[in-house]
Parts: C-alpha cells; structure tokens; sequence
C-alpha cells in the first residue's frame, strides 16, 4: 500500500467526524456586520482549538481591526505545519464567513441546524466554504494519524470577510505579513464544477454600472410636452449592444470565450400607466476579457450616452456599483495547477483543465499580488442559495486531492 493509500483510507474514515464538524460549524452563523451578522469570531475560535489538537508547527492570529464587529476586529487563522524542505509551503485557503440565509420560507429546515440527507449535507454555509475548509483540516490530521511528513509545508488559511470584499481577510493578511512566498502552492477552493474538472486561473474584469435617466415627466397623452426618459433608456441598451461588435475579440481560455455587455436590473419609474417617466435607472453588467482596460470600455459608453443625449434631449449620468480590473492569471502550466491535475487524476479519475471564468473569486487578491493561485473544488454550485448543500462524498474526496498534492515532491 502507498503512502496516498494509507492517507486515503485514513481520511475515509473520518467522514462522520468530518460531518459532525460541518454540523457545528453551521451552527456559527459567521456573517460580516456589514450584512449584519457578528463575524467569524466565535467560528475562528472553534478552529483554532480544531487547529490546536492537530499540534501545528505555529498558529498565528491576524487581526484586521473592524469597528463595525462586537470584538472591534476579524479574525484571520494562519496554521503551517512544517515539511521535509521548509523552503516551500502548500496552501490552502478557505473563508469562515458565510452570507444570510435569506427567505426562511424557501428553506426546508433551519439553516444554521445542519442536517444529512441523501448523501448529502444541508445548511448555510456547508459548501461555500466549509466543505473544503473542513477537507483541508481531515487532510492534515490523516497525515498526522499515519505519523508522515508532508514533502513541503502545509499551510491552512482561514480568512474572514471573503464575501464582502476580502479587505478585512486575505487582503489584509497579504498586506501586514510575510507569510506567503512566490514559488508557494496556493489552492483556493472558491470555484469548480460538478465534475471536479475546473481549475480557475483567470477572471474576467468586472465592471457593473448603475445608469440614470432624466427627462421630463408628463401626460401620456401629451408626449409633446414631455421628455420620456424610459424610451431614451431603451434606445441606450440597445446601443450598449453595440460593445459586443468593438470589443469582440476572443480567448479560448475563457466560457464563454468573448467579452459579455448585458443590461440586468430595472428599477421601476412611475406606478401608473398614463404617465411619461421623467426617470429611469437600469443596470449593465460587464465581463471584459484581460486584454482590454475598463477604462476602454468606460470611453466607448460615454460616447453612446452623448449620442442618446443628444438625440432625445435626456441627461444621463451613471455610478459604478462594482469595479474589477482582471488580475494577471494563473500559468496554466504552473506548479499549483499541475500538481491538482495530478492529484485529481488519481482521486476523481478525471483529466482537468485550466480555464478562466467571468465571475470573481478571492484568488484574484493573490494575483494582484504576484502569486500564482488556483481555485479548485468540486462542487455542485449551490452556494448562496436556499438549502445549500455539499455532497459528502465530494468532502471526503476533495481532502483526498489536498492530501495528494500534499505528498507530491
């Protein structure tokens, strides 16, 4: 039997203490004040006495200050468990918070109260992170109940504030320590596919926008005495179409493979229907592909709305609701991404494939720092939605994969 085998079987079994942890961790509802919850305080507390019993090498504390949370601070867990060369760590980084639960009423039971069902776990929280939180410890404590030696470091982060924009969590532990390196192996599990057959090495940029319509409210039926700011809106989607012609380039490494302009949200404007608004606010989401700038996109929009403006005599302005320049991406070729090909391969039977996406993930943050990251997991993407769910043998499995590149020289 191989040392992966021994490891493998050993983390099998720990599936119901990999369970009951999933349990009491959804019992933390560790959500950022800013959504109106306390934080990770109480959840980082259970972790670290987690952490404790594992006898890690070091386990530091990284307080980023939050005067919105109960303690005045997030907690930030940084656990290394030291390897036969020292000089090289493999990380993998997960989030202790959650988002709300959102409606109560769509939910078949009560989502701080996890429960098993079918093979799977239910709760907020149990795939977005704590399926893979939970994986990387079991993956750890397998390695310690067989008494072997990692290849290179082991290191565990456990971040706050991923889901509100990661400044109190793994972008702040990047800016106030040294604990990362470059030639580091870096594993997020923040994105995959029901497959296990996505590994994330590049993000589109992200540019949502917020437009503003103003005319002049009237009678319907004096349109003449009136400026519709609805009609000129309309007319102004149908030129944001236009984005798609100037910036059609395409890169394979992307699904889709092309830059997306589409118009979303669309706020209501008058309650009646015999009345020409005087304003209208609707919403554009924007994914740029790297090898254009947001502020090129920006100036091709300004010129669109002078031309609406100038066309049906409107004012409109527009406010950015969320701002990402595509970080630098991930080689596919890189040293992270191909040790999780190699250890997929041998858990998941299964041959995967470095790709970009067009949604955000918080190893974005690493990029922009010059480290190469890869987001990976397997998942069936129910994160953020009423009765969340992790399948349990995807838990244990994902360990497997963390444990296997663990042992790779």
């Amino acid at each position: 039997m191989t040392k992966f085998d021994k490891i493998a079987k050993r983390i099998e079994g720990f599936r119901d203490e990999m369970i009951n942890l999933q349990i009491q961790l959804s019992a933390i509802p560790a959500i950022s004040p800013s959504s109106g919850g306390e934080g990770e305080v109480k959840k980082a507390e259970l972790l670290r006495a987690f952490l404790e019993q594992l006898k890690f090498d070091s386990i530091d504390l990284i307080k980023a200050p939050d005067l919105d949370a109960p303690c005045g601070y997030r907690p930030n867990l940084l656990a290394i468990i030291k390897g036969k060369n020292p000089s090289r760590t493999a990380w993998v980084m997960t989030h202790m918070d959650i988002v709300p639960p959102g409606d109560l009423a769509q939910w078949r039971g009560d989502p701080f109260k996890a429960w098993v069902e079918g093979g799977k776990i239910f709760g907020r929280g149990v795939e977005d992170n704590q399926q893979d939180l939970v994986a990387s410890l079991f993956a750890v404590k397998a390695f310690q109940a067989e008494n072997l030696k990692p290849s290179a470091n082991i290191g565990i982060a456990l971040v706050a504030d991923e889901e509100t924009g990661s400044t109190k969590g793994i972008d702040y532990v990047l800016q106030h320590t040294q604990a990362f390196k470059k030639k580091d192996l870096i594993m997020v599990p923040d994105a995959g596919n029901k497959h296990g057959t996505l590994i994330e090495v590049a993000e589109k940029g992200i540019l949502w926008l917020k437009f503003k319509t103003v005319g002049k409210q009237a009678h319907a039926s004096t349109p003449n005495k009136g400026t519709n700011s609805f009609k000129a809106a309309c007319f102004l989607v149908t030129e944001l179409e236009n984005l798609y012609k100037i910036f059609k380039a395409q890169d394979s490494l992307f699904e889709p493979p092309i830059s997306t302009f589409e118009p979303t949200k669309k706020e209501a404007n008058v309650p009646n229907i015999n009345t020409i608004p005087g304003e209208d606010v609707f919403y554009l989401d924007s994914r740029v592909l790297p090898q254009f700038t947001l502020e090129k996109v920006e100036a091709e929009i300004n010129k669109m709305i002078k031309k609406i403006e100038d066309r049906f005599r409107v004012k409109i302005t527009y406010e950015e609701q969320q701002r990402a320049p595509a970080a630098p991406p991930t080689r596919t070729q890189a040293a992270v991404v191909t040790a999780l090909r190699s250890a997929i391969k041998e858990v998941y039977s299964a041959e995967a494939q470095a790709r970009g996406i067009g949604g955000g993930t918080v190893a974005a943050v690493f990029r922009r720092a010059g480290y190469e990251a890869a987001c990976w997991s397997k998942v069936d993407e129910t994160a953020h939605q009423p009765n969340e769910y992790c399948h349990i043998d995807n838990m244990v499995g994902d360990a497997k994969v963390f444990a296997h590149v663990f042992l790779q020289d």
